[in-house]
């Protein structure tokens, strides 16, 4: 497995690290879909423990990820299989759950999320703690404020490094000055690689600020494994929030199977190779840190830690950029 700094601290993260979102199964959040489909405990302990073994070190959770279930699941795991989580990097999130608080990044409601968040995990402190996403409310309303809880909470111990996530570079380049971020957190896979391709805007951020990324989506949500058929596209659950994206519908999915040939043709046809060519092209940017996959299973647990030690050329990453990209 291939380690490197996490970002502006003194981490050091395996290069593949494990997305918990899926862990929380389906759930709601202000009445709309955001979670996945129903996971089963076993097997994610054991997914975990093939993680652990092939060297993952990075566990990437959220309160709003099943409310609160991803991080007792992770708990619960880590104890059954006899890890002590101190002895791995747990990064969650606040934002995006707001209980009854009248915004998510109330000051009180993100040092409550917090504590909830450690008694979720069964920790002193969170290694990581992002902001979840970039909206302070009007006019950036609670973001002085949210800024100064979360110093406190790293003042106190309770917190080791603070990141931001946000889903645009306008937001980024707003915050970032102001938030004064560790680490940096949004997607990044071979069908939109925005973020990370050479001369972005947030390439051009991370270089002026000496920022990493951690993406998350490396795997296009699946999409990249050629997981899915135009001819039998998936039909999602409630509570699962790829219920009516376009990408999984049959014209999308047509459009991209000619592509995903080309990429077969290349690189290979198994769900190891194909993980191999996603997660590394990510990998390959010079900023990324991490790529934090999802998982429900052993199976995928495998596929994903499988493209560890693989590199891509520059060809490599200019052949996959203009097969999936044009």
């Amino acid at each position: 497995m291939d380690y490197r700094r996490l970002g502006k601290t003194d981490l050091e993260t395996s290069g593949i690290g494990f997305g918990c979102w899926t862990m929380g199964g389906p759930s709601w959040s202000e009445g709309e879909s955001d979670g996945w489909a129903e996971v089963d405990e076993d097997e994610i302990a054991d997914a975990i423990k093939i993680g652990i073994d092939a060297g993952v070190n990075h566990f990437d959770n959220a309160d709003v990820y099943g409310n609160g279930r991803a991080e007792r699941m992770l708990r619960r795991v880590l104890d059954g299989i006899g890890v002590k989580s101190t002895e791995i990097i747990i990064a969650t999130k606040v934002g995006w759950f707001r209980g009854t608080a009248e915004h998510a990044f109330e000051p009180q409601h993100i040092r409550h999320q917090c504590e909830q968040s450690l008694i979720n995990l069964n920790r002193d402190t969170i290694d990581l703690y992002y902001f979840h996403n970039a909206d302070f409310g009007p006019g950036d309303r609670y973001l002085d404020d949210a800024i100064d809880v979360m110093n406190s909470l790293i003042q106190e111990g309770k917190v080791r490094f603070k990141g931001q996530s946000a889903y645009s570079a306008e937001d980024f380049e707003r915050l970032v000055p102001k938030v004064q971020p560790h680490v940096l957190q949004t997607w990044a896979n071979a069908l939109d690689d925005q973020f990370i391709r050479p001369g972005s805007r947030l390439q051009t951020l991370m270089d002026q600020y000496d920022l990493g990324l951690v993406a998350f989506s490396p795997l296009a949500k699946g999409l990249l494994l050629d997981k899915f058929s135009a001819d039998d596209p998936p039909q999602f659950v409630s509570g699962d929030h790829r219920r009516g994206d376009e990408r999984f519908s049959e014209e999308n999915l047509r459009k991209l199977q000619p592509k995903l040939e080309a990429i077969k043709e290349r690189f290979g046809a198994t769900a190891e190779d194909l993980a191999a060519v996603a997660l590394n092209f990510v990998l390959a940017h010079p900023r990324v840190s991490c790529v934090i996959p999802g998982f429900r299973n052993p199976r995928q647990a495998s596929v994903n830690v499988a493209a560890a030690g693989t590199k891509l050329t520059p060809k490599d990453v200019e052949f996959i950029r203009r097969t999936l990209l044009s």
